[in-house]
This record gives structure tokens, sequence and C-alpha cells, in this order.
């Protein structure tokens, strides 16, 4: 098992190939949640209040 077993990681980035032992990262599309922490949280309840 090693460079050319197509079952392997190794075997799959010496073929070249993508798959199930070596996924895509993808990129995701969707947009990040806001950063939230203790500090914008408080000035956002003194605002609204």
């Amino acid at each position: 098992m090693g460079r050319g077993d197509k079952k392997t990681a190794k075997g799959k980035r010496f073929m070249g190939s993508f798959g199930v032992s070596r996924p895509h990262k993808t990129a995701s599309t969707a947009p990040k949640p806001a950063a939230t922490n203790a500090a914008t949280a408080a000035k956002a309840t003194k605002e609204s209040a």
C-alpha cells in the first residue's frame, strides 16, 4: 500500500486524482456569520435600550 494504491491518499496524490480518500476542499458560498462577542453584544443592547 503506497504510491500505486488508488485507495489511499498517497496513491491519489501520486495519480493526481481526488476521491473519498482525498476529498476536495470546497469553497463555501454561504456568507460567514457576523462575529459575536461580549463587547459587540453589550454595545448592541445599549443602543437598542
